[in-house]
């Protein structure tokens, strides 16, 4: 099966053939760096990040692309209201934003370009689509882009300019010439940081920045251009008009976006309070269970956090790592073999269908499944054919887990490491403990005294203490 993706360009999955055979070009917008990111920033960027990570398994050259804007309103407005230099400000936010990607076990790209290092980009796009008529200055404000030179504007959010204008309030900066015209350059206002233009000292406007930035390091057309639904419109809209009237020739061939991140039910949103940043979440779960949280649902569909999803992901993954645990007790190699079994097989199939993580992470938890009957089958002594097949199963899990970015510790280091970091559900999931005291009890009436010790092993590691009585079994927390 051919990679298949859903282009919102088009409105409907296409195969993915690649300009260049072999190479995918791919810019995906980053953060405007002037306060902490949210949960809804980590989304995006952990979807682009197994994005990345599957094109390059599946044996692409990716030149992956994902910028900072670090000037802006938003970013100025910041620094005077805590007396720092816009720099500071945003120097900061990067600082920060990157230590929690590395948190949250995202590659970092391959370049990280930042607005302010390429004004001179920037100003040489700009002047181009003046000397072709794509755009116009106006002396004293403005440098604005003309929708009117770009026929085909609307195109990705299905938009009609025509009933744009017509239902606009009345323009407020009436040097436009059409009220949805857009600004490439605005001039300096008293103490703002500024570059010197042909049009006097000033600063991009935010649309032009990624056109420049994607035409630097992936040139005039390229593969895959990516954000959250919200940049359909207007941002990646301008995006296509000033770069296709510049250029003449289609800018990206495949646009992927990603759904929202709601909280309890509940759009995110100043208003309502309810922001959710990343370095929280981190303080309280573990970075795995965020990633396969954000991963649990197609990423072209909203998802909603809350505590009982949360507490579900944790049981999951203790799961995945209670069965590694377990196998290799049993003398499974946990290493990765090169040879793909067939549990690979059905998970490269979801991610050749849109990268469709939920699906994918269905057949992670099917092999868990199997490998624990065949472990159950097994009973005291596993035959050299079940450990093969088991090294088969856990090798083909962890090779799904370096996709989704999971399952990168040993089972040891993840139940202790969470339990010492205080991290939610480190104090162990109940019914994963019940499970492994029931199987415990069963091995007893099977006889099966080897499997029943290596379970009482097992939850000694956890210091769970079992106390047997006529009653059965009941257990506690050293």
């Amino acid at each position: 099966m051919s990679l298949r993706i859903y282009n919102t360009l088009k409105g409907k999955k296409e195969e993915f053939v690649p300009l260049e055979p072999g190479k995918v070009g791919m810019y995906v917008c980053g953060p405007t760096v002037y306060d902490t990111s949210h949960i809804g920033h980590a989304r995006s960027v952990v979807i682009f990040d197994v994005i990345f990570r599957w094109l390059t398994a599946s044996g692409y050259d990716v030149n992956y692309v994902r910028n900072f804007t670090d000037v802006d309103d938003k970013i100025i407005n910041r620094a005077n209201e805590r007396g720092m230099s816009p720099t500071d400000i945003s120097e900061k936010y990067i600082k920060e934003f990157h230590n929690e990607m590395d948190g949250l076990n995202v590659l970092r790209p391959t370049i990280e370009p930042k607005a302010t290092e390429h004004i001179d980009d920037i100003i040489k796009f700009i002047e181009q689509l003046i000397e072709q008529g794509k755009a116009y200055y106006v002396e004293g404000s403005d440098v604005f882009f003309s929708i009117e030179s770009f026929g085909e504007y609307g195109k990705l959010s299905g938009r009609n300019p025509d009933d744009m204008i017509a239902g606009a309030r009345i323009a407020v900066d009436s040097n436009k010439r059409s009220p949805m015209d857009f600004t490439l350059w605005k001039p300096a206002k008293p103490g703002e940081p500024s570059w010197d233009s042909p049009w006097g000292p000033g600063r991009p406007g935010w649309h032009i920045e990624c056109s420049a930035m994607s035409n630097r390091y992936l040139g005039q057309s390229f593969d895959i251009h990516g954000g959250g639904k919200d940049l359909i419109f207007p941002h990646h809209e301008n995006e296509i008009a000033q770069s296709e009237a510049l250029f003449g020739k289609q800018f990206v061939k495949y646009w992927v976006h990603n759904g929202f991140v709601d909280i309890n039910n509940e759009k995110m949103s100043k208003s309502l309070g309810n922001f959710t940043m990343i370095k929280d979440v981190l303080e309280t779960y573990h970075p795995e269970v965020i990633r396969l949280f954000l991963l649990s649902k197609h990423y072209r569909s909203p998802i909603d956090f809350n505590e009982n999803s949360m507490d579900e992901v944790i049981t999951s993954l203790d799961k995945i790592y209670t069965f590694l645990d377990r196998a290799e007790k049993a003398g499974v190699d946990l290493s990765i073999s090169p040879d793909a079994g067939e549990e690979w097989q059905l998970f490269a199939q979801a991610m050749d269908d849109d990268f469709n993580s939920a699906r994918g992470m269905a057949t992670i938890f099917d092999t868990v499944k199997k490998g624990n009957r065949l472990l159950d089958k097994a009973g005291e002594t596993v035959s050299a054919e079940t450990l093969s097949k088991l090294s088969e199963i856990c090798s083909d899990l962890k090779k799904m887990g370096e996709i989704l970015g999971i399952i990168s510790q040993t089972p040891t280091a993840y139940f202790k490491g969470k339990k010492e970091a205080g991290l939610a559900g480190g104090d162990i999931d109940s019914a994963m403990i019940d499970q492994l005291v029931m199987e415990r009890t069963q091995a007893r009436k099977d006889k099966n005294f080897a499997r029943a010790d290596e379970i009482r092993a097992r939850l000694d590691e956890l210091n769970i203490i079992l106390e047997d009585g006529a009653g059965g079994t009941t257990w506690k927390f050293s």
